[in-house]
């Protein structure tokens, strides 16, 4: 009896470590160069990194239309596009979830949010959803700002947009502005990892 019970605590641990290993591992660090892709933007054309030949680098962000943390954050997003895209640094939105658990996030979904709401920047569908394990992303919205460099476009922040999802006004620190602004004046990012926070992509 003794055994049985050590073997069902074994399975339990071993199951526990696997879900959390399975949740954690994967994905880009700071540092790791995150490779191109080509996605559908919702102006039916395939869009890719390369696609920009004079930027300095990208604010990627896994975003979609039925979150509410996503649906905050889509003026600041704007913004950072409105801000950044002039300096070399354009907003690359990509929509991460599977659309057959969330038919709200389907492309004539992602076209009708992007008319009402004036997006300027590139919103694309992770069809198959094969990008945003690649780099790791686990919420919508989830941030990655890369630099464009000799050695590929390397990841230099991962994290969330700001320190406030519910109130832009009530922002203290602003994570992707002070990263790109870091980087455009040739410095370090300060703080280059901070907690996404928003709902988890839907598989």
């Amino acid at each position: 009896m003794k055994t049985l019970k050590t073997m069902l605590m074994l399975v339990a641990i071993l199951g526990l470590f696997a879900f959390t290993t399975t949740n954690y591992s994967g994905g880009y660090d700071i540092g790791d160069v995150a490779t191109d892709f080509k996605l559908e933007n919702i102006d039916g054309k395939m869009v890719s990194l390369s696609d920009f030949k004079d930027a300095k680098g990208f604010i990627v962000i896994f975003t979609c239309n039925t979150c509410p943390y996503a649906v905050a954050y889509e003026d600041r997003v704007e913004a950072l596009n409105k801000k950044y895209a002039s300096k070399g640094y354009p907003v690359v939105a990509i929509m991460p979830n599977n659309t057959d658990v969330k038919p709200g996030d389907n492309m004539d979904a992602m076209k009708a949010r992007a008319k009402s709401k004036g997006f300027t920047f590139p919103y694309l569908m992770d069809k198959g959803q094969k990008i945003y394990p690649q780099y790791g992303a686990t919420k919508t919205p989830h941030v990655y700002v890369l630099e464009k460099t000799s050695k590929g476009n390397i990841v230099k922040y991962i994290g969330a947009i700001d320190d406030n999802y519910k109130d832009a006004n009530a922002v203290n620190q602003k994570y992707v502005e002070d990263a790109v602004d870091a980087l455009l004046a040739g410095e370090e990012v300060k703080e280059p990892k901070t907690r996404a926070i928003g709902c988890s992509i839907k598989v």
